[in-house]
């Protein structure tokens, strides 16, 4: 499974229409609404790199008030659960 993160930056005033737009696309998996430079932060959860351009260039770029995206592809992922597990003495 690929995860793509993306940085929206929408029509402030549509911020929540553009969120659930987004949200609605195949491929795309949680939107966050976010402070800072950008408005919103999409994650992508597709199987091959093509799907990610698939989802950013050719739906996630066309729902009406987006602005702008930036998109970081990532290549590995560390939750709390797995540093635990990877430094577990196994006395549980």
């Amino acid at each position: 499974m690929l995860t793509a993160i993306v940085f929206v930056k929408a029509d402030v005033a549509r911020i929540p229409e553009v969120a659930e737009g987004i949200a609605a696309l195949e491929g795309v998996s949680e939107v966050y609404s976010v402070t800072g430079q950008i408005d919103l932060i999409a994650l992508i959860r597709v199987r091959h790199h093509d799907e990610v351009a698939a989802v950013v260039a050719d739906r996630l770029n066309k729902v009406p008030g987006v602005q702008s995206t930036e998109t970081h592809i990532a290549f590995r992922a560390y939750s709390r659960h797995d540093l635990e597990s990877a430094f577990s003495l196994g006395l549980d």
